[in-house]
């Protein structure tokens, strides 16, 4: 019981020293429901996932659609060797709002007569849930998402 009681206490020592001197990137990869175990292997092959979960998130207009999200170490790799379909994003937590620098500021001018203000203050809660994407048409995306399965690597 001592032992373990040990083993549990070097467990919180590396990971709040891991948490704190690793810097991370928070990674999403598309794809589709049908071959996303696929996916998941190929990235494990590509990328040391940082804390071993895969966060699986549906989304709920497009049910087919998959987006793939984890935590990688971001010395140890660059956007141009990126997975395919595969963006770095930011997180909300307590909204749980996954976006782009690109889809923030798209967002901001949209909800600020197409002004980016970078002091603007964004209602989270508004973004429930919600991937911010950019669209060359309509400026930002807003895809509203459920868990659907948390994977451990």
């Amino acid at each position: 019981m001592f032992e373990k009681r040990i083993d549990i206490y070097m467990y919180i020592l590396i990971f709040k020293w891991l948490y704190k001197y690793m810097k991370t990137q928070l990674l999403c990869t598309f794809s589709q429901i049908n071959n996303y175990r696929t996916v998941i292997n190929k990235i494990t092959n590509f990328y040391k996932i940082v804390f071993g979960k895969v966060y699986v998130l549906q989304n709920k207009d497009d049910v087919d659609e998959l987006m793939l999200t984890y935590n990688i170490d971001a010395d140890v790799c660059t956007q141009s060797s990126f997975f395919p379909d595969t963006i770095s994003v930011h997180r909300k937590k307590d909204s749980n709002t996954l976006y782009t620098i690109n889809s923030l500021n798209e967002l901001i001018k949209k909800l600020n007569n197409g002004v980016l203000d970078t002091s603007y203050s964004i209602n989270w809660n508004d973004y429930k849930n919600t991937i911010l994407l950019t669209d060359s048409d309509k400026g930002v995306r807003l895809i509203p998402t459920k868990l659907h399965e948390i994977i451990k690597i």
